[in-house]
């Protein structure tokens, strides 16, 4: 059983590799589909042509597809900065979202954007500094119910006050979403023994 298991493994692995081609050849894309996800997406290696290629990746049923777009610490020059970011992401990731619902695709996959922490309400010189106490992700697909927003923020965004998210809630609740065993143990690759949920709770309100 082991061989045959290493034999499976590389099997899918070269399957993996010799499919890559073409995904990344996006010349049967439509005009209209490229001018969905923007200018930028004519452009090997921007954020919006990856958002392409991400959908492209999860038709061929990649189970993971990870986007990253860095840069976001801005301790200066906020203004400008973020109003490049966001141009650089916003048509994008909409796209994306369109792409995947209008290809029935949405239903099956969880869309999930956000970082590691927030930025803090107050400005900080020409910038805002981090802020580990109140910050938003979205989530979209998957089954998650479109159009709400769950937790609030005092009235200068300082604090949580209401319906407060910790990062083993939205583990959990991810799980949840995708039907993982939430108290099941695992381990890590150290063999550390963790639960999907680390004791957090899914938010299934959201679901």
């Amino acid at each position: 059983p082991e061989i045959n298991s290493r034999i499976s493994n590389y099997e899918m692995a070269y399957r993996m590799q010799t499919s890559v081609p073409e995904v990344m050849d996006i010349s049967d894309e439509p005009d209209h589909i490229l001018r969905m996800y923007g200018k930028n997406s004519y452009t090997p290696g921007t954020y919006a042509a990856n958002c392409l290629l991400a959908r492209r990746l999860i038709e061929k049923d990649v189970r993971f597809v990870q986007l990253y777009h860095t840069g976001w610490d801005q301790h200066d020059n906020l203004p400008a900065q973020l109003k490049r970011q966001a141009e650089d992401v916003d048509q994008g990731t909409a796209a994306l979202i369109m792409d995947l619902k209008q290809r029935g695709l949405l239903e099956d996959t969880l869309v999930i954007w956000g970082g590691e922490f927030g930025r803090t309400p107050m400005a900080q010189g020409n910038g805002r500094d981090h802020h580990i106490k109140g910050f938003s992700i979205w989530m979209a697909g998957g089954g998650i119910k479109g159009g709400q927003v769950w937790g609030r923020t005092d009235k200068e965004g300082r604090e949580v006050i209401d319906q407060k998210v910790e990062i083993p809630d939205l583990n959990a609740t991810i799980a949840f979403t995708l039907g993982l065993p939430l108290d099941e143990i695992v381990y890590s690759p150290t063999r550390r023994p963790f639960t999907l949920s680390d004791k957090g709770q899914p938010i299934t309100q959201l679901i």
